[in-house]
């Protein structure tokens, strides 16, 4: 994506986020007093009279001086910092790095909120097939995975495509390694069997699990990601292997060739870490107290940089309190960033932020959150009443002019699920 089409995928959330909100009647509550607008004609109005604002924003951030400036942004940080795994000094650097840029932005209160963060990393890994030939096997250890013994685990494979046939298959898999070849359905359905794989596998007695990468393509590229334990289940230590280790592997058993494996991973666990929450707002000048919150989260795993995973979300949510400064806007309520910290081993940051802001609810009028990559755009995904949607489908149709303006059904997105399983439109 390059050009035009880059800086619109870079920026068009920006205008939803500010406009979205800054209407007196948009919370999620449509009245809070009498000078709210008594019918959906009225809020129609009202937000058709943001056209011009509209049209600045995105003259600003798609033709303007701001046109490359989130992209800019972003790849001096990931080029600077690099992979920022939880409890690694590089998320410290990174954290340290935002909010620095954060004040020198010229920002509103800008702070770091204190949070304890897991501490694992995965040390030296490899996998190597002995039988029926010699074949080094791409693998990169599951989060929260525990090491093999130091001479590591040999052992014959067993290959499934289900948990189902795992389960059919109990007996045979005792004593080795699973190997799972699932097919890809789609990332949120498929993802089960990284998250919970090894705890499958330990219960029928395996001595470690080797998944294949949750993707629906591949270049002999394995895909790491957190997985969980249960307190009640043997851990052993699990893997991600190649779409297409995957597949021959599943050949060869189907064939009723013998494969055996030779896996050796030195993850280690730590205590858990000091980390942070980092924070930014522009006050709102008639509601401070309430709150439109736009995030993305600034760690990411160890073997990357970053840059989409969030990098491109966290810093198109900054982008968002930039432009409107830039345009001597200030919303009714408070615009606040917050950049969040461990997502990836499932959203922790933002589980102790909202634990420590939940009594405050009703202050949150919607949170957004930008984690499912920064290509070109074609809408915004909303979780909210029937209402709210109808509001939000108004307020896309200023985004005419770039041509995105469909509403989805279902916001996701780790971070900001605790605000929405309490109601809060997202």
């Amino acid at each position: 994506v390059c050009g035009k089409e880059k800086r619109e995928a870079m920026n068009y959330i920006f205008l939803i986020f500010f406009i979205h909100l800054s209407p007196q009647y948009a919370g999620k509550s449509l009245r809070r007093d009498d000078s709210y607008p008594k019918t959906f004609e009225d809020m129609k109005n009202e937000i058709a009279g943001y056209t011009d604002i509209a049209k600045s924003i995105i003259d600003l951030s798609v033709y303007g001086k701001a046109q490359n400036r989130s992209y800019e942004r972003l790849a001096v940080f990931a080029d600077t910092v690099g992979p920022r795994l939880s409890g690694s000094k590089n998320l410290d650097t990174a954290i340290k790095y935002m909010f620095s840029a954060l004040q020198e932005d010229g920002l509103e209160n800008v702070h770091l909120e204190p949070v304890k963060v897991p501490h694992w990393e995965r040390g030296e890994e490899f996998a190597v097939m002995l039988e029926p030939r010699k074949h080094s096997i791409a693998i990169l250890g599951l989060g929260n995975s525990i090491a093999t013994p130091p001479q590591g685990i040999t052992a014959e494979v067993i290959v499934v495509a289900s948990f189902d046939e795992l389960r059919r298959r109990a007996q045979e898999a005792k004593g080795k390694i699973v190997v799972y070849n699932e097919p890809f359905i789609s990332y949120g359905k498929t993802v089960q069997y990284r998250s919970q794989g090894a705890v499958e596998a330990a219960k029928v007695g395996a001595l470690a699990s080797l998944i294949r990468s949750v993707a629906s393509f591949s270049i002999h590229s394995p895909h790491t990601g957190w997985q969980n334990y249960q307190p009640d289940v043997p851990r052993i230590p699990t893997a991600c292997i190649s779409v297409e280790d995957a597949e021959m592997m599943s050949r060869m058993s189907l064939r009723g060739t013998r494969i055996v494996v030779h896996l050796k991973m030195g993850a280690k666990t730590y205590p858990d870490s000091l980390s942070f929450n980092t924070v930014a707002e522009i006050v709102g000048s008639k509601y401070p107290d309430q709150i439109v919150l736009v995030s993305g989260h600034l760690d990411s795993w160890d073997v990357g940089q970053g840059a989409m995973d969030d990098g491109g979300g966290a810093f198109i949510s900054w982008e968002v309190l930039s432009l409107l400064k830039d345009l001597g806007l200030r919303p009714k309520r408070t615009l606040r960033l917050v950049l969040w910290t461990a997502e990836e081993q499932g959203g922790v940051g933002a589980e102790q932020y909202y634990q420590l802001h939940k009594e405050n609810i009703s202050n949150f009028d919607i949170v957004m959150e930008s984690d499912e990559g920064t290509f070109k755009p074609s809408g915004l995904g909303f979780t909210g009443n029937a209402k709210a949607r109808d509001i939000v489908k108004e307020v896309m149709a200023l985004l005419q002019p770039i041509n995105v303006t469909d509403v989805y059904d279902g916001a996701s997105g780790t971070d900001i699920g605790f605000w929405m399983r309490d109601g809060v439109p997202g």
